[in-house]
Formats: structure tokens, sequence, C-alpha cells
């Protein structure tokens, strides 16, 4: 666990700087610090938060946020998956409790160290504990700065939430495998927006975008490495 938390601290410190980002636009939509650090500890999973922050409104969509909620965190399906090996064996009350604190840092850092043939469950969930208190910092600390911004705007902290996403994308962009389903992605949200009520759209994109690659005709992958259909 020790080493784990260590080999995570660089990265806890964008986490951080992140997450007070999200602690300012939660003050400005009315949630209490209490309430933040609830989903903190609760759901605890960065971008879904955001997500849920934007949707804070009024009354309050629960159906339409679980769903989105429920469309961007399906990648853990994926990621735990990825860490069956380290698992192998455990209890699945000790799944359970390591993996609530699996985040894309701290997963990214065991695989590597999982490489190396030098890594445990433990190791995970040290480092998860390095990335949640690193973000509950973050978080708790912007919420009390966003408490004193009486014009958000004046700032742009209005746009952070499109500049995050848009600084993810950047970053999962994996080549022309990906354009047809953020194209699809894009135009259902866009179609959902247009004609229905609440924020539907992000459910509706992210959930027709996932499925296209269902469709996709299976390739083969020949010695040299190239793909074929």
């Amino acid at each position: 666990m020790r080493r784990g938390f260590i080999a995570n601290l660089p990265l806890a410190l964008s986490v951080a700087a992140y997450g007070s980002i999200l602690g300012v636009l939660a003050a400005q939509k009315q949630i209490s610090w209490v309430e933040l650090l609830a989903m903190n500890v609760s759901i605890f999973a960065g971008a879904a938060q955001f997500v849920m922050v934007d949707m804070w409104a009024p009354p309050l969509p629960i159906l339409e946020i679980t769903l989105a909620v429920l469309a961007i965190n399906i990648r853990y399906l994926l990621i735990g998956a990825s860490l069956q090996p380290i698992f192998d064996g455990k209890s699945r009350l000790h799944k359970f409790v390591m993996m609530h604190l699996v985040a894309d840092e701290n997963w990214a850092v065991t695989m590597a160290e999982y490489r190396k043939g030098t890594v445990s469950t433990y190791f995970l969930f040290g480092g998860g504990l390095c990335i949640f208190f690193a973000w509950c910092l973050g978080t708790l600390t912007g919420h009390r700065v966003g408490a004193v911004v009486q014009n958000p705007e004046a700032y742009g902290l209005d746009f952070v939430f499109v500049a995050v996403f848009t600084a993810l994308l950047t970053t999962l962009w994996r080549g022309k495998t990906d354009f047809a389903p953020w194209v699809i992605a894009a135009a259902l949200a866009l179609l959902a927006h247009w004609v229905l009520p609440g924020r539907w759209y992000i459910v509706i994109g992210g959930i027709g975008g996932a499925v296209v690659p269902l469709f996709r005709p299976p390739t083969t992958e020949s010695r040299d490495g190239r793909q074929s259909s």
C-alpha cells in the first residue's frame, strides 16, 4: 500500500488541480460542502462527477443523471477485466473494497507495475487512497474558493466544463477507428438536444457511440502486426 501511494504522488498533483475546478463549479450550483464530499466518497469518478454537477438543477433529474454516469463509467468494465490477474483467488468482499478506489490514474500505474511482476491488490489500493485524498483536497478546496466567487463568467469558469471534456477527448483519440463512433455519438446527441427536454442527449449520445463498434466486421491480425477485415 505504501509503495502504491508513493508511486501515484506525481499524478495526485494534477488530480487535485483538476478537482479544484469541479469544486468551484459545484459551489456555483449550490451543492453543499457535505454533498460534494458524499459524492466523492460514494462515486469517486472525475468525469462522471463533472457531468453530475453540470446536470444539477432543481428538480433534480435523478434518472437522467444515473444513466449519464452509467454511460461514462462503463469503461470500468474493461478496467476491471484487465485487473483480473491481480485479483485472482481473492474473495468477493476483497474485490469490492479494493475496486471502489480504482481510478484511471492508479489503474495505469498498477498495470505498469504489473508488467514488472511486482504488484498486488494492496499496491492498487494504496494508489487509490493517494488519488482519493488528492481528489477530495482539490474539490473541497475549490468549493471554498467557488463560494466567494460571485461572477464565475468573468474568470471564464463557465467554460471550464467544456474545456475539461475537450482536453479529455484529445487524449482519448486513438485514430481513424474512433471516427465513426464519435461522429454518430455527436449526431445523436445533437438530435436528442433538439427534440428532447433535459439532458437526455448526454445519455443517448454516449450509448449510441458506444454500440457502434458492435456492428464492425471482426478483424484479424497478421504476423506483421497489420489488421484486416
